[in-house]
């Protein structure tokens, strides 16, 4: 066993699906998130990376893999920078989880250290972020009923389920026992007003990544080019313009970083939150009159999960140390959404 893999198992379900020839060597751990394991390893000449649920399951760890692999396959044609799949199993049994091969991206993430060609070059370092945009302004172009994806997610009244839906996650920590509950979130309940109050009446539908910001992208080792958008967990049918809410309510809003921010050090030269949107409307064919209301979405939405491993943490169900820090990111992203409504 590796890190909750068993790689006897594993060779044997590549074999029965001829990927790949030899023993399974060079194995180990990624950083990449706090919850999936991912595993990069060698077969003969080919590199590959796993990617399964954690050891400890959560009710929709399973399905969630599964619809990982599936969005993957789908944006196989595109021009959506993402890890090429290579093989899914859906079947639990074979490592005791559902799981999926993809090939090794070629880049680095840049909020874990920048290599000295982006950490010296304020003009590559500005590139990331529209390059970003471009990524997603691409997902947003495809078809998801030719990709095959128009059971993906739940387009009917997408929009006028949010606040409730996140609504009723909150509440739900109340099971974790030690949390002190909502109101140690300020603002919440105002939040959840004005959104109800200010939503918009439609939208276009389209894949959208639902955790999009600087931690999960892959960037190219020798460009400002996103080389992959990855961890497709949140990915779903929805509205778009809340992929580019979520980078925004991310992204640094000053020159210098705050600890709870998103970001990459060094930050000086990277785009502004306002030539983000500048270059989001020149590349993506949508409206961005409402773009208030899908950042203070996006604060109330991202820090409600983050509450929950607070909660958890508080239940002894997770580290201490950190649920604080995410409970100190929640609190910031409403911080933020209220100077949005004020």
């Amino acid at each position: 066993m590796t890190e909750g893999v068993n790689i006897a198992a594993l060779q044997a379900w590549m074999d029965a699906q001829e990927v790949g020839q030899g023993e399974i060597a060079s194995v180990r751990a990624l950083a990449g998130g706090t919850q999936n394991i991912l595993l990069h390893f060698r077969r003969g000449d080919d590199a590959y990376v796993l990617r399964r649920p954690p050891i400890r399951l959560r009710a929709n760890s399973n399905e969630a893999m599964r619809r990982e692999a599936r969005l993957l396959a789908a944006l196989a044609a595109s021009a959506v920078p993402h890890p090429r799949l290579v093989a899914a199993c859906p079947d639990e049994r074979i490592l005791g989880a559902a799981f999926y091969l993809m090939e090794p991206v070629d880049g680095f993430n840049p909020t874990i250290g920048l290599p000295p060609l982006h950490s010296q070059d304020a003009r590559i370092r500005h590139r990331i972020g529209l390059s970003m945009i471009e990524a997603i302004a691409a997902l947003a172009a495809i078809d998801y009923r030719e990709a095959g994806l128009e059971d993906f997610g739940k387009i009917d009244n997408y929009l006028a389920r949010q606040t409730g839906r996140w609504g009723d996650q909150l509440a739900s920590y109340v099971e974790h026992a030690g949390w002190p509950g909502p109101g140690g979130i300020p603002g919440v309940d105002k939040v959840a007003r004005w959104l109800d109050a200010h939503r918009p009446s439609t939208f276009a539908p389209a894949i959208i990544h639902g955790d999009f910001h600087l931690a999960n992208v892959m960037v190219s080792p020798g460009s400002g080019e996103v080389a992959a958008l990855v961890d497709w967990e949140l990915s779903t049918i929805g509205d778009p313009l809340l992929d580019l809410g979520w980078l925004l309510a991310t992204w640094p809003e000053g020159e210098v970083p705050r600890p709870t921010d998103v970001a990459a050090t060094p930050w000086a030269g990277f785009a502004a939150s306002g030539e983000l949107v500048a270059h989001y409307s020149l590349v993506a064919n949508r409206p961005l009159d409402a773009l208030d209301w899908y950042v203070v979405l996006a604060c109330y939405k991202l820090g409600i999960i983050l509450e929950g491993t607070y909660a958890r943490a508080c239940a002894g169900k997770a580290p201490r140390e950190t649920g604080a820090r995410l409970h100190a990111h929640a609190i910031d992203l409403f911080d933020r959404a209220l100077r949005r409504i004020s």
